[in-house]
């Protein structure tokens, strides 16, 4: 078993989470329980999946978890460029958020072939 607040790509993702939640607070009250609600269970995906995989017994269960996170990131990927097409997020924000979630993918991948080498 693992400490997952050891794991730099935890924390990475868990701050990028944080940053969803406050960036989301901007957006129309009427994406509430649309786009607001799925960046969010988007971004929080990632770490709290990293935490579950930490509990687990072996790397192989570990990279598994990872795995289906990735799927999560691109989702949160289209959900930035998504948001930044209907003008909710500025250009700015958009490229910042958007770099540091790429390089949140970049990290998960290089994580689970480490996992996996690990068998």
């Amino acid at each position: 078993m693992k400490d997952f607040r050891q794991v730099q790509i935890w924390e990475r993702s868990h701050q990028l989470t944080l940053q969803i939640n406050r960036m989301t607070q901007g957006f129309p009250a009427e994406e509430r329980y649309g786009l607001i609600s799925q960046m969010r269970r988007s971004s929080s995906s990632v770490p709290t999946n990293i935490a579950e995989g930490c509990g687990r017994n072996t790397d192989a269960d570990f990279a598994r978890f990872l795995d289906h996170r990735m799927g999560s990131a691109s989702e949160l990927e289209y959900q930035l460029i998504l948001s930044h097409d209907l003008g909710y997020l500025p250009g700015d924000q958009f490229e910042i958020t958007s770099t540091e979630l790429v390089e949140i993918k970049r990290m998960l991948n290089a994580f689970m072939q480490k996992l996996r080498a690990n068998r």
